[in-house]
């Protein structure tokens, strides 16, 4: 490591990681030690530049390292237009926001993108500057400071994979500038492009079919993988992965302490490969956190890696050499609601007895919705035993949870179907999902009751797993679907709005009239969390394993951590079951306080249950 003017912190800092560092930079761009030399002054650059208040909680959070995995943090998912307007308006509401319990608020994609083109800010024009009719980066940073002196964290989307077409970068190209053409991938002709189609799957078939698209300016072809607007960024080109790396950081400085890496397993594309997961993604990805570790060691990287397990997990990196600090449990949510339309439970034992063997470092985000569609990337080779194969399965499960299958009550509806390869994916929310809808439609309060019961314990069942759970705006007051994006010309090809409605505030202010269905779930989801920030039993390091309950529709987890032990128990049919289990510990029903013999216990239609016992010799 060179001499030069660093202070002592960002010295110490960069030398424990000074060699692996250089390691990883030269051997993806191939010895070129001027652009390492320049990542490393960029670094300090923001290092210097960061404010006083974040370097304290650099310190804060250095000193426990693993301040964002214990039972207290909930988080909670919004679009900033849809909740509250704007970022001031999201100031606003801070208040009803920790009135949720939430200590974790997620911002969706909210940089200055096109209108008309992706109203889901996913093309960004520049990653400097808020979307106006959102605020401004002042007010970026404003909200950051509100929520640390309540002691919460602020997370952004970074869409790292690609650009909007109307980006500067993006702008030059296609006036002709080479060295901005070069950030992309562009070719003269198709023959390339029809190379990289050969081996490279389609993300949108339907929507936005191919990975390129013609650039008439240019007179060029270039990789647009997710849409003909968002252009894939080089990441073969040091420029590129400097520039973001920087644009990244610049984020953080504003108060950003959880940076979302979308898109993450494309970033690095090759010819004769699938494009995803290639292992210079995950170079890139430890080089990000090295960076985040030296400027800015109290942000943490959130991956978005929607994929199975196995391609999942290795995000995580090593414990010795670690990449994101946190991962979307994208399989259990769909083993949920598989497990809802099925009422059979083995799919979900099989799904966590994989996640509860994975090393307590690993620390999921756990959900039952979110922004996007339900993709069912289910085990099949396991429910092949079943006699489950995936195209019908597929079907079933759609049907069933867009009310086409007789006797539900679910109201989805289908994303991106594609009727050659019988791969739809499903949208709504969750209290659409659960019946709520429908039998408020119909006027039926017996319906309406086991509706509200359903959507009560996949809560529950979400707060028992371990991670961080994070709730979808709207969902604590049992929001339904918002069926107006039929009409609106820049959404009505995209389903995915159904469950993207604006927050009725009048609607929340029914959470404080009992009876209604917003007090209902409202003050059942509060009750939830308080139980979960009491109990340690809930900590992300506890102990966690399947309790057999002998009966396929009731889901048993077991709980340990140092003195406390927990039993819970869920029924996913529609009628009463019994936990077939004989407990030997004296236990307190968290829910109602009382004492309970945790022995053959029986479940109301969608029960759930949450048995705790205290041991007298407490782990320390």
């Amino acid at each position: 490591m060179k001499e030069k003017k660093y202070d002592d912190i960002f010295r110490a800092r960069l030398s424990n990681y000074y060699d692996e560092l250089k390691w990883l930079y030269c051997e993806i761009y191939h010895n070129d030690i001027q652009a390492f030399e320049y990542f490393v002054d960029m670094l300090f650059e923001y290092y210097s530049s960061r404010d006083s208040m974040l370097k304290d909680w650099d310190e804060a959070r250095s000193v426990v390292s693993d301040w964002f995995s214990g039972n207290e943090m909930l988080g909670m998912l919004m679009y900033t237009n849809c909740f509250a307007g704007n970022l001031k308006g999201v100031r606003k509401h801070l208040d009803y926001i920790q009135e949720c319990g939430v200590n974790y608020l997620h911002l969706m994609p909210l940089l200055e993108s096109p209108k008309g083109k992706d109203d889901g800010g996913y093309a960004v024009a520049d990653f400097r500057k808020v979307q106006p009719e959102l605020g401004t980066m002042k007010d970026l940073a404003n909200l950051a400071k509100d929520c640390h002196e309540r002691g919460m964290s602020l997370c952004l989307d970074f869409v790292m994979n690609h650009t909007s077409e109307d980006h500067e970068w993006a702008v030059r190209a296609r006036r002709g500038e080479q060295e901005y053409q070069d950030r992309y991938f562009f070719f003269s002709n198709w023959d390339i492009p029809n190379l990289f189609e050969e081996t490279v799957p389609q993300v949108f078939p339907q929507t936005a079919p191919g990975n390129f698209t013609w650039c008439d300016e240019a007179g060029k072809v270039v990789m647009t993988t997710f849409y003909p607007y968002q252009w894939d960024l080089n990441y073969h080109n040091p420029t590129v992965f400097n520039d973001m790396t920087a644009n990244m950081l610049y984020l953080c400085n504003q108060g950003v302490d959880i940076i979302r890496l979308d898109a993450v397993p494309y970033i690095w594309k090759e010819l004769n490969t699938s494009c995803r997961n290639l292992p210079e993604v995950h170079s890139l990805v430890r080089i990000m956190r090295i960076a985040t570790e030296i400027v800015c060691p109290g942000t943490l990287l959130l991956g978005e890696v929607v994929m199975e397990p196995s391609k999942v997990v290795p995000y995580f990196g090593t414990v010795e050499k670690p990449e994101c600090q946190m991962l979307y449990n994208v399989t259990t949510m769909a083993s949920t609601w598989h497990t809802v339309a099925t009422k059979d439970v083995r799919l979900m034992k099989h799904q966590l007895g994989t996640v509860f063997a994975l090393p307590k470092e690993y620390v999921f985000l756990n959900y039952l919705r979110c922004h996007d569609d339900i993709g069912w990337g289910l085990d099949y080779q396991y429910l092949k035993q079943f006699s489950m194969t995936e195209a019908p399965h597929k079907r079933f499960l759609n049907d069933y949870l867009s009310g086409k299958y007789y006797g539900s009550d679910g109201r989805g509806e289908l994303y991106n179907d594609d009727p050659k390869l019988q791969d739809a994916r499903l949208c709504g929310t969750t209290a659409s999902l659960c019946g709520i809808e429908a039998a408020e439609y119909e006027l039926d309060k017996e319906k309406l009751e086991r509706s509200i019961q359903l959507d009560l314990m996949l809560h529950a069942f979400l707060l028992t797993q371990s991670g961080i759970p994070v709730l979808y705006s709207g969902d604590e007051i049992g929001q339904l679907n918002d069926y107006t994006y039929h009409q609106n010309p820049h959404k009505y090809a995209d389903s995915r709005y159904l469950h993207r409605g604006n927050l009725n505030w009048e609607d929340v202010a029914k959470r404080k009239k009992k009876g209604t269905r917003e007090n209902k779930i409202f003050t059942g989801i509060n009750k939830l969390v308080k139980l979960r920030s009491s109990h340690r039993v809930f900590d992300s390091s506890a102990d966690a394993w399947i309790v057999e309950t002998w009966n396929d529709h009731v889901l048993g987890i077991g709980r340990y951590y140092k003195g406390e032990k927990l039993i819970a128990l869920f029924n996913f049919g529609d009628t009463e079951e019994t936990a077939w289990i004989d407990e030997s510990e004296k236990y307190i029903d968290l829910l109602s306080g009382e004492k309970a013999k945790v022995k053959n216990i029986k479940l109301a239609s969608h029960g759930f249950k949450w048995f705790l016992t205290t041991f007298k010799k407490e782990v320390k």
